[in-house]
Formats: C-alpha cells, structure tokens, sequence
C-alpha cells in the first residue's frame, strides 16, 4: 500500500505539469484558435534559463532559486509574445488555416537547436531548493518538491482564473475568446489580447519548467515529450475545460507511474494514448469540454 500511495504521490506531481502546459493550450486557443506546437520548448527553455541563474553552470550561481523565478516569468513571457509575432500574427492575417501549425513547429525545432548550442545536448542537474529527504505522508514518502509542484501548478491556474474574472484586462481575453469579432468591434485590441495570450501562456510552461526540472534531468530535449503528453491531456480534458486539464492530467500521470512500476516502463505511456484514443472516437470535444456550434 505505500508503494502504491507513492506511485500515486509521483502521478499527481507528474500529471499537475502536464495539466499546467495543457492550459497554455487553453489560453491561445481560446483567444485565436491557435495553438503552439512548442510549447514544450518554452518548458525547456524556462528550465534552462533558470539553471543558468540558480545553477552551477556559465559561472554561476548568480540568484537564489526564489529570486530567479520572476526573471524566468519574463523571459517566458517574452519568448511566447515572440512566437505570436512570428508564427501566429502573419497566419491569423491571411487566414491560413493551417500556416501556424508547421510555423511553430518550426521554432519549436528551431529553439531546440540553440539550446542544444548554448547548453549542450547532455542532460543536466538542477540543484533542488528544498531538502531532497522524503517526508512521510499518510504512511508513504513524498518529496517536498513534488508538494511544490502540486502547489504551484494549481496556483498559477487560480492566478489565471481570477485575473480573467476579476480584472479589467481579463475581461478583455474573456470578451475576445467568447466572440473575437463582436469584441474587436466593442473597441478591444483583439490582437494585444492574443498577444497577451501568448507570452501568459509561455509564462506558465517557463514557470513549470523550473519546478519540475529539480525533480528530474534537465536538457534540451525535456520539452518535446512533456508537451505532446500534455497536448494529448488538453485533448482528454477539453479545449475549453480548466477542470478537464487537472482531470486529464492527473489521469495521465497516475496511469503513467503506476503502469510503469506493475507493468513495465515500457508500456508507461500506453494508457493515456489508449484513453486519448478512446475519448477521441467516443467524446471529442474531451471529457469536460463543450461542442461548438459554428454557423455558416
């Protein structure tokens, strides 16, 4: 049973980062229809970005572990407005419908390349700024940073959501994501908005990038993976559904840990591609998400 309970703890960790990448998703979908093929990458490169400024590489230490998140949520922010201005913006101008989807994979590749120039292709380790000693919860060990994890990841979304709600400028993204065209039409700067969208999007998988990567090996390649499984939890959860992305990627990762360790590491990603395929020919719109009824 502690086995099981740790499987469970490791799962909950594991599929809250997917669920915070999967509501970058949600963001730049909701707003332009869009979405960015690399944001695993922007995961990456947040981990690396703050390796260089809390870790042991290119001279450093040069900030504390706390201190460095701020610079990572500007970094991040500033890599995600850039894709939106290269990859999106001309796409949404000419209406292709397709133009954005092999643009930012492109940067995608292209931003893998000039990490693996500047950090190497060896994977590195980030310093944790916790205690790595387990702790004992409800009979199992846990690590205090996959509590962190768990805890940051559902406070940025919380963040998000109440700055929608409640503020002036997220009720501009809420008015562009129900109708872009009607909200335009109101006076709102529909394309600052998507804008917008796009660097808070990056904001969150830069910021998760640096709480998952004292948990494991940090390199240019940690983003490719963690960014499909977490396009396949937007998909199970639902484009539209903040709830569906925590179930859906609780899910995925729980699935994933405890299918490793009774089954075999190598048929640990078998389950949530089973399920993704499941919801897709039973529910496509996912588990939590709503059809849409475009007229014509």
């Amino acid at each position: 049973m502690e086995i099981f309970l740790q499987l469970i703890y490791s799962g909950i960790a594991l599929g809250m980062i997917y669920g915070v990448i999967a509501f970058g998703y949600q963001l730049t979908f909701a707003t332009s229809g869009t979405l960015n093929f690399g944001q695993g990458e922007s995961l990456m490169l947040g981990a690396l970005v703050g390796l260089s400024l809390a870790g042991t590489i290119h001279g450093g230490p040069y900030l504390n572990y706390w201190v460095m998140i701020p610079v990572v949520v500007l970094f991040g922010a500033a890599q995600g407005a850039l894709v939106e201005w290269i990859a999106i913006r001309p796409a949404i101008k000419i209406k292709s419908e397709f133009g954005w989807i092999m643009s930012t994979i492109a940067l995608a590749i292209i931003f893998k390349n000039v990490a693996e120039n500047i950090w190497g292709k060896d994977d590195l380790k980030f310093p944790s700024p916790l205690p790595e000693v387990p702790i004992k919860l409800f009979g199992a060990n846990v690590l205090p940073m996959e509590i962190v994890v768990v805890i940051g990841a559902l406070a940025m979304m919380a963040m998000v959501e109440i700055f929608n709600r409640k503020s002036i400028y997220g009720k501009a993204v809420v008015a562009t994501s129900n109708d872009r065209d009607a909200a335009s039409l109101m006076g709102i700067n529909t394309g600052a908005v998507i804008t917008f969208s796009y660097a808070l999007s990056s904001v969150t998988a830069a910021v998760a990038g640096v709480l998952v990567a004292p948990l494991t090996l940090t390199g240019a390649t940690m983003g490719s993976v963690l960014g499909l499984k977490a396009f396949a939890v937007a998909i199970i959860g639902g484009l539209t559904s903040g709830v569906g992305v925590i179930v859906g990627g609780l899910i995925l990762g729980i699935a994933e840990t405890t299918t490793g360790f009774y089954i075999s590491t190598g048929y640990k990603d078998v389950p949530g591609l089973v399920l993704l395929l499941l919801v897709l020919a039973i529910k496509p719109a996912g588990l939590f998400g709503k059809m849409a009824i475009k007229k014509v």
